[in-house]
């Protein structure tokens, strides 16, 4: 009993930080019922409607591209993040990734749309991976959940959660189902992160998580381009590169 108080006490701020996440989705999921519901009443309606959701979608790419040139800017080696992003694109392509991204998202949508409905034409593969970018990747992610496993310190999480609680709104009206069951994911990265700190403290140093920052951030980038039509990167081969910078910052 006391090992399993113990791990929940550990774990708090990640189920903090997931539960934000889902009640900020479930705003943003009602809202973007209301704007359907609206643009359904008739012509004007569907013009204004369609029009909000576009511009809020630009606007949303706009600020996930300046998140992500914020995090791309913290690299200090240029070199580690083109070996990251060229050798896990090459990893994530091989395994396909993004296909099977699609196709889990894919199912996930045949399961809570109607046939024939807006959202059956949409995929929840891309809300998934955008929020699990956004969510996940940064120094707030890491180091908060370091702080909790390492010092029981959970008010990074917790001010983590409130930024990640406000964005989920805004996202889950543009991306739909995909937003909230990035929590899940999100909650388990952070979770393990903190249940390894004592192995992974001594690896994740402030170099290794400013490279890992900015190789994440240069896939926020690559998302935002996406999400302003203008290219149809396959984000999610690169994830492997997120993670690559654990290993070459030992060698460079």
């Amino acid at each position: 009993m006391e090992i399993e108080s113990e791990v929940i006490s550990m774990l708090l701020g990640s189920f903090v930080n997931g539960i934000a996440i889902l009640a900020g989705s479930a705003v943003g999921l009602f809202l973007r019922f209301i704007l359907r519901r609206s643009s359904r009443s008739g012509e004007s309606g569907r013009g204004l409607g369609e029009r909000l959701q576009k511009i809020v979608m630009q606007g949303l790419a706009l600020c996930t591209m300046y998140i992500g040139i914020s995090g791309a800017l913290k690299g200090q080696n240029t070199l580690i993040a083109i070996l990251s992003i060229v050798i896990g694109a090459v990893i994530g392509e091989l395994l396909d990734l993004d296909g099977a991204m699609n196709r889990a998202g894919n199912w996930v949508q045949k399961k809570v749309s109607h046939p024939g409905s807006e959202d059956a034409n949409s995929t929840v593969a891309e809300g998934f991976v955008a929020a699990c970018l956004l969510f996940g990747v940064g120094a707030m992610s890491i180091v908060g959940s370091l702080n909790s496993g390492l010092l029981g310190d959970h008010s990074m999480l917790f001010a983590k959660s409130l930024l990640d609680g406000v964005s989920s709104v805004v996202f889950s009206v543009s991306f739909g189902i995909g937003v909230p069951l990035s929590a899940v994911a999100v909650f388990a990265y952070e979770a393990l992160v903190t249940l390894a700190a004592s192995v992974l403290s001594p690896l994740l140093s402030e170099v290794v998580i400013a490279e890992m920052t900015c190789v994440g951030s240069l896939m926020i980038i690559g998302l935002s381009l996406n999400m302003l039509e203008l290219t149809k990167i396959k984000v999610m081969n690169f994830i492997p590169a997120v993670f690559l910078p654990i290993l070459l910052c030992r060698f460079m």
